[in-house]
């Protein structure tokens, strides 16, 4: 291996990008003899130092495209260290017997790496989980032709040309246009900056202890006075409202006036009074 080439064995895009990229870009452009000489001693012999030189002298090429999404506001030596995940699967399922140039294989799984790293760091909430909407974040920025909001005419012609449907197009819009919010008050803010924060108008009241005493003694007087009410009634009602409002499997009033021989209009007088009564004691 040429000497060249250990200096970069040596270090990663983070610790010094700017001599990441010196070093990668003098690796000097593997010939298409050599390159194939290179793959088939991979291929057919697994040879591990003719992997290495493949992807040593590929490196460049991520960079390049790591450059390409610098609009994503994510660090650049983070989407080269993901596009060489990318370069290093591509090399190790490259085929020298497709007569393809492993440049043209790789570019897909370099770019699908940064996809993938891209769309799990650029927002904290994701925006894009199905087919259409991954097409759309990646195509999106490059089809508008300005930082205006696309015309419904725009937004169709988007959509005829990524192959999705038009109110994907603006929903990724809208995702696009967002940004995350922090809940809480950075530290540094001053009073004034307090009203922009989650936290000063997103108001949790049932997380108040003074309401969820207040809802509990509510709730337990209501149904200790409706049991006082209940057993105020005649057996008859009680065992109608009974079956009628609290079983899990309710009776109809024919069921009911089967059951007590009587008629179902005669049931549901028996109901009303029955409910009449209970609204009186409650309201007492």
């Amino acid at each position: 291996m040429s000497k060249s080439l250990q200096p970069v064995d040596q270090m990663v895009p983070g610790a010094n990008l700017a001599a990441y990229v010196q070093a990668v870009s003098s690796i000097p452009v593997l010939s298409v003899e050599r390159e194939r000489e290179l793959a088939e001693d991979l291929y057919y012999n697994d040879n591990l130092q003719a992997a290495r030189e493949l992807v040593m002298s590929h490196l460049r090429f991520v960079v390049h495209i790591a450059r390409s999404y610098s609009g994503y506001g994510l660090a650049e030596a983070d989407l080269i260290q993901e596009g060489n995940v990318g370069l290093m699967k591509a090399v190790k399922r490259f085929n020298p017997e497709k007569g393809v140039r492993l440049v043209s294989f790789a570019v897909h799984w370099i770019k699908a790496e940064m996809h993938e790293y891209i769309l799990r760091n650029w927002r904290i909430v994701k925006v894009a989980t199905t087919k259409a909407q991954r097409k759309l974040f990646f195509n999106l920025r490059s089809a508008k032709k300005s930082l205006s909001w696309l015309s419904a005419e725009e937004a169709q012609a988007v959509a005829d040309d990524l192959g999705v449907d038009v109110k994907e197009v603006q929903r990724m819009e809208g995702r696009l246009a967002s940004r995350d919010l922090a809940y809480d008050l950075p530290r540094e803010a001053d009073d004034e900056d307090s009203w922009q924060a989650p936290q000063a108008y997103l108001e949790d009241h049932s997380a108040d202890p003074a309401r969820a005493v207040e809802s509990s003694d509510w709730q337990q007087n209501s149904e200790m006075r409706l049991q006082e009410a209940m057993a105020e009634l005649d057996e008859r009602s009680r065992d109608i409202l009974a079956q009628r409002w609290l079983a899990e499997e309710k009776a109809t009033l024919h069921e009911l006036a089967a059951q007590y021989e009587v008629s179902a209009e005669r049931i549901r007088q028996l109901e009303q009074n029955a409910m009449k009564k209970l609204r009186s004691a409650m309201a007492a």
